[in-house]
Parts: C-alpha cells; sequence; structure tokens
C-alpha cells in the first residue's frame, strides 16, 4: 500500500470511527431516554395502583422480588430501585418542566439529584447543568457539594456584555460565565503561584473545561502575542463553539487590581486584530481571582472596550450547614486527639 493509499485509509477509518462513536453516544441517549420514561410509567402506575387498593409498602417489595424472578439478569427491579422509581415519579409529577427535563440526563445522576436537592429551583439547576454540559455523576456530585447553584444566586456575575456586545450574543456570554469557580479537583491545600495553578489546570484541563461550561475547546496556555518586538502571553486561551469566538483566561491568586481589567483589554485587541477569523464574534475574556471587590470590578468594566467578566474562584469546597451540622467542631477533633494519643502512651507505659 503506497503512501497516498495509505494516508487515504487511515482518513477513512478515521471517518469510519467518528460515526461509529457518535451512533453509539445517539443509541446510549436514546436508550437512557427510554429507560427513564419506562421508570416514570412503572413509578406512576405503582402510586395509582396503592392508591386505588390501598396497598401498603409490602407491595414493592412484592413486585421487586416478581420481577426478578421474570427479568433474570436485568437490573433496575430491585425493592431498592422501585422505591426511587415511585419517590421519582412523586417527586416530578406536579411540575411538567421538570417531568420534561429528568429524561434527558442519566438514571444515575436523576438520582443523586432526587437523594440531594430538595428544593424546584436547585434541582432544575443541577439537571439543566448535567444535561448541557454531561456532567458525570461524580462531576454532578461534586457540584452540589460545593455548593454551586447557592454561589449563583448570591453572587451576581460581573461582566460589560450587554455594554459591548449585540444582545443575544451577550446573553449567551452571560450563561457561559460563572460567579465563582470551583476547583477543589487540583487538590491544592495552600496558596500557589499563578503559574503553578496554570500548571495544574493544563494537567486535568479537561475536568476544567467541564468547570467552565457548555462549548469550550482548549488551544493554549502562555499563548504568545507580538506588538512589534514585545511579546505577550495569555495564561489559557479556549474557542467556545457556541459563541462562536476566542476565551482568554488569566489566572490572578490574589485580589482583583484595576490593572488586571485593562491588561486583559489589551490582550483582547491584539486576539481580535491577529488571531480571531473573520467568521467568528468577538473574543472574550475571563479574569480569575481569588477575591474580587465588587465596587472596584464595576468602575474596572466601565472603562473597558472589549467584552469580560470577573470571578472568584475556591481551590476547595466549603461544607454545607448539613455538612457542618454532622462534623465534629475544632475543639472537639483537638480533645479527641490528646485522648487518644494519652491512651496510647498509658498502654505503652504499660509494656514491659
Amino acid at each position: 500500500m503506497n503512501k497516498l493509499l495509505s494516508k487515504a485509509y487511515q482518513e477513512f477509518l478515521r471517518e469510519i470511527k467518528g460515526r461509529i462513536a457518535s451512533a453509539r453516544i445517539q443509541a446510549a441517549r436514546k436508550v437512557s431516554k427510554e429507560m427513564i420514561a419506562l421508570y416514570w410509567d412503572i413509578g406512576k402506575i405503582i402510586v395509582d395502583r396503592q392508591k386505588q387498593y390501598a396497598w401498603g409498602q409490602s407491595v414493592v417489595e412484592r413486585l421487586a422480588l416478581d420481577l426478578l424472578d421474570d427479568f433474570r439478569g436485568i437490573e433496575g427491579f430491585s425493592a431498592n430501585n422501585l422505591w426511587r422509581i415511585r419517590n421519582f415519579y412523586l417527586a416530578y409529577k406536579d411540575t411538567p418542566k421538570l417531568a420534561q427535563l429528568v429524561q434527558e440526563i442519566p438514571w444515575g445522576q436523576n438520582i443523586v439529584i432526587l437523594q440531594m436537592v430538595k428544593n424546584v429551583k436547585e434541582r432544575e439547576y443541577y439537571i439543566r447543568a448535567t444535561a448541557e454540559m454531561g456532567w458525570s455523576r461524580n462531576v454532578l456530585l461534586n457540584q452540589i457539594k460545593a455548593g454551586a447553584y447557592r454561589h449563583q444566586e448570591a453572587m451576581p456575575k460581573q461582566h460589560n456584555f450587554p455594554k459591548v456586545l449585540q444582545s443575544h450574543l451577550a446573553e449567551q456570554a452571560d450563561e457561559s460565565l460563572k460567579s465563582v469557580y470551583i476547583l477543589d479537583f487540583l487538590d491544592i491545600t495552600k496558596p500557589v503561584l499563578e503559574r503553578e495553578l496554570e500548571r495544574r489546570l493544563v494537567e486535568k484541563i479537561k475536568r476544567f473545561m467541564l468547570e467552565l461550561g457548555k462549548g469550550f475547546s482548549f488551544i493554549g496556555n502562555q499563548y504568545r502575542l507580538t506588538l512589534n518586538d514585545n511579546e505577550y502571553f495569555v495564561d489559557m486561551l479556549f474557542f467556545n463553539r457556541i459563541l462562536k469566538c476566542l476565551v482568554a483566561v488569566e489566572l490572578k491568586t490574589g485580589k482583583f487590581e484595576v490593572e488586571h481589567a485593562a491588561k486583559m483589554d489589551f490582550y483582547l485587541d491584539l486576539l481580535n486584530e491577529q488571531i480571531k477569523l473573520k467568521n467568528e464574534n468577538p473574543s472574550i475574556g475571563i479574569i480569575l481571582c481569588v477575591q474580587k471587590d465588587s465596587v472596584v470590578v464595576e468602575y474596572a468594566l466601565r472603562r473597558a472596550v472589549n467584552p469580560m467578566g470577573v470571578a472568584e474562584y475556591q481551590l476547595f469546597a466549603k461544607p454545607s450547614k448539613e455538612l457542618k451540622a454532622i462534623l465534629p467542631s475544632e475543639h472537639d477533633m483537638k480533645n479527641q486527639l490528646l485522648l487518644e494519643m494519652r491512651t496510647e502512651t498509658k498502654s505503652t507505659k504499660k509494656k514491659p
């Protein structure tokens, strides 16, 4: 096989593999959606029959045994899962919008949301985010534990998108920006330099793109720009397929300063003039910092010509109120540690 044929064959093979992978994903989504619909029907039938015949809890246990006997080897009909199915139907039967949305995410993710989130609006947030960004169960669990919804509600986003972008693009850009980014997947427990933070993010770039949101593709870090004989480097550069624009991310391990916005404005000018293609939208900047003064950010963004947003990031998720309630206090932990040390010392002294 000559080189030309070999190259043609490799392209042919990649195309076939792509088609197969795409078909498998579509098939998996279809199966998942049909399974959710089946579980919904089963949950409705269980609730209706219990009400109609005044059946108690034992009917679910009996149903599980009969189904497992008739459908051997098929998962999903255990007593525990039938109770989940019943609770799933009861949770969403009076909210048609959510009843439709839950079909867009896998059963495992539905159960995580059902068990860990009680507020209807909060459930809608996590269901939509899981559907749009393809969150796995572990990523979803991490987002809930980190309080992603609470951060979005408590801390308004800060950007100048309506001022410098067309209305439809400003709305899309707003949806792509978060008020707080949770970077606890980096396993950083103490302050680090900006370059070290960047290095760790690049190492876990897939996980970082999930945290950024939907549609992000990584282009590079320390992306080189030039003006005359001068060189400039963007910390991280992405392309967003939904916004159809370049997205520059600058990392700041300290508090937001006015000059950060001016520097980002300059970088965006260079990106628009040198890198942006004609059919692409204006480049957008995201400045991630440990802390920001909302008033300072507002004034800094007023002077910016290019679209940009400023958001905080957290290197570890703070425990929720519910988790704090069951965790021992620092005082109790110290006392327990001292007690264990004394006990160990006494046992050591008793040994001959």
